[in-house]
């Protein structure tokens, strides 16, 4: 591509991203289909942005997470109910049951660290300046170094990232 190069009318970079959040889907479809079991070591990292539309989560997880969340689904969730255009899912925070609703528009990030697979997607909300906050800390196990897997991306895993850069 050169500078030349014009914008393109053909809005590819949001077909990518719905092709790729269809993976999110067909991967959590198909564990709601096996009962919620999850195969061998397989666990997911779902990043999300918490100021989404059509994301419902409890007002205190919104309190602390004013931005963007991460949980992990591993041992401890269930009731995976896997729509066309999202899924909810109840897990524990501190001992306190929460179902959390979660468009696939909405999720900024997909790690399955047994298996050294993950996706980024662009955030499909208007941005505002970043806060700070604690990690999501349910009750499944402690964060591992996928997060540091999904950011770099140069060590060899399967990380896909898009981001299709628009000229200015």
């Amino acid at each position: 591509m050169t500078e030349d190069t014009p914008d393109s009318l053909i809005p590819y970079d949001e077909i990518v991203q719905e092709a790729l959040r269809a993976v999110v889907g067909r991967v959590l479809g198909e564990i709601e289909r096996g009962g919620g079991e999850l195969p061998g070591n397989h666990h997911f990292y779902i990043t999300f942005k918490t100021g989404a539309a059509d994301v419902s989560i409890p007002d205190h997880l919104h309190e602390r997470f004013p931005d963007e969340m991460t949980i992990v689904l591993q041992n401890k969730f269930s009731d995976l109910e896997v729509r066309e255009d999202g899924f909810s899912v109840r897990l524990s925070f501190n001992q306190i049951p929460a179902t959390l609703s979660i468009p696939f528009a909405a999720i900024t990030a997909f790690v399955d660290p047994a298996v050294d697979f993950g996706l980024q997607f662009q955030a499909s909300v208007p941005e505002h300046e970043h806060e700070e906050h604690d990690e999501a800390e349910n009750d499944a196990d402690k964060f591992s170094d996928a997060a540091s897997t999904v950011e770099s991306g140069e060590d060899g895993s399967n990380v896909v990232t898009v981001d299709f850069g628009r000229k200015k």
